[in-house]
């Protein structure tokens, strides 16, 4: 009888969605499932929906819910991780104060300024989960699903010994996506993708053993297909290979599309699938979740059968594989043993790894094509100097990692930088107990 932990259960959506796949599998549907949030009201609407999971699959489940993250993690064979430290009213400040410089977010929790303090708040939060597992639970896997995911997992993997990986969405989601472009079942496809998080490349992609990407290319050219990623399929076009994560994101990782409002209107604004590319998209739509939430989980709540179908997301299918179950083949993230050789060593890739028994098990990909290794060595530079100022409490590191941060750079000089840094340091010092000074 498995135990499996979630750290911050309040995230209603992955928290339902992930137990509905958990207890699909034999061998996981008697598992306790151990619900932890710091937010009671959260928390309750959690159990409620485990429970109703539980009740609509007639599983043999058992729902606890707790406000003590030891009590949660103790004797749990694997924890899931959606944290988020700070709220809307604290992070907004990562959003706006750059904005104020000219740096144009769209959502803003993977890389640049950001992103960076988004990590530098949550990497004591994520090291002390840790610590906790360490000693509650030590031969737990971690799963983590929060961003930054690429400086988490680096602060996670350099300083402690859980077995831990970071899970993005983005590499399945692309693939079908991709798929569905070229009228491809998803079941013909075989790929390779690898990279960083939410800039990893698929190096191979091909339906019915066959290199795919001259069809690709013919769909691209079609309006209709072009206009639903333009950043992406401007990336593709130019750099010769398609990235992982959506173009509201990957407008931001780079120089060619956010510097101006005139390429923020002709790249940006349109066709960007889910997150519109404008300013500040997540802010807004999490302000609108902040409103509605309860509503909406209270319509879930109303409907009189629920899908209890197992979805794609890779965790259930890796907590299967660890605890027994089938083997299981899953794009994460790991240190960088040697996997892409020409990025730097023990950084954080997201690299394809086999989950069985033995825990994670990464596979070597090779060199990356140089003009993909030059883009993921400069945000690799920025999230390492990232990582150390969180770890040593130097904020002179962070200021250095967000002058490297290509949008930053794009349209800031270093001073300006300087003043939008120590803006953003006196906006969260309360959130950085690490920083005994936020003078650099």
């Amino acid at each position: 009888m498995a135990k499996i932990a979630f750290i911050g259960a309040g995230s209603l959506g992955f928290t339902r969605s992930l137990v509905r796949d958990l207890l699909t599998f034999p061998l996981l549907t008697d598992s306790t499932i151990a619900l932890m949030d710091i937010n009671q009201e959260r928390l309750d609407f959690a159990k409620r929906a485990v429970e109703r999971i539980v009740k609509a699959g007639n599983y043999p489940a058992k729902v606890v819910a707790t406000l003590d993250r030891k009590e949660a993690l103790d004797g749990a064979d694997a924890v899931l991780c959606t944290i988020l430290a700070g709220d809307v009213s604290v992070w907004r400040h990562d959003i706006e104060i750059p904005k104020q410089f000219n740096v144009d977010t769209n959502v803003g929790d993977t890389r640049g300024p950001s992103g960076v303090f988004r990590a530098l708040r949550t990497i004591p939060v994520m090291l002390g989960i840790c610590r906790d597992m360490e000693q509650h639970c030590p031969d737990a896997i971690l799963l983590n699903y929060t961003n930054p995911m690429a400086m988490l997992c680096r602060a996670m993997q350099r300083e402690t010994a859980v077995k831990v990986t970071g899970l993005c969405h983005s590499v399945q989601g692309t693939a079908a996506m991709l798929a569905r472009w070229i009228d491809a079942p998803m079941d013909e496809i075989d790929y390779v993708c690898a990279g960083i998080n939410h800039q990893a490349w698929y190096l191979e992609y091909k339906w019915k053993g066959k290199d795919a990407y001259p069809l690709i290319r013919e769909a691209v050219a079609k309006p209709e297909i072009y206009n639903e990623e333009i950043v992406r399929n401007e990336m593709f076009l130019h750099l010769d290979y398609y990235v992982t994560e959506s173009s509201g994101h990957n407008s931001e990782y780079n120089w060619w599309f956010r510097k101006r409002p005139e390429l923020i209107e002709k790249y940006c604004i349109h066709g960007t699938g889910w997150n519109p590319g404008e300013y500040a998209y997540i802010l807004k739509e999490y302000l609108r979740r902040e409103d509605t939430w309860m509503q909406d989980v209270e319509k879930w709540f109303e409907q009189e059968d629920i899908n209890l179908e197992r979805g794609k997301e890779y965790a259930a299918y890796i907590i299967n594989a660890y605890l027994g179950g089938e083997p299981y083949e899953f794009n994460g993230n790991v240190p960088n043993t040697g996997l892409i050789p020409n990025l730097p060593e023990n950084v954080c890739v997201e690299v394809p790894v086999l989950a069985n028994r033995r825990g994670f098990n990464p596979m070597y990909v090779g060199e990356l094509p140089p003009q993909l290794a030059a883009l993921n060595n400069i945000s690799v530079a920025v999230e390492e100097m990232a990582v150390e100022g969180a770890l040593t409490g130097d904020p002179r590191l962070v200021f250095h990692a967000i002058c490297y941060d290509p949008l930053t750079a794009a349209v800031c000089s270093l001073d300006e930088i300087g003043q939008m840094v120590k803006a953003m340091f006196v906006q969260n010092k309360d959130y950085l107990p690490q920083f005994k000074t936020i003078d650099f």
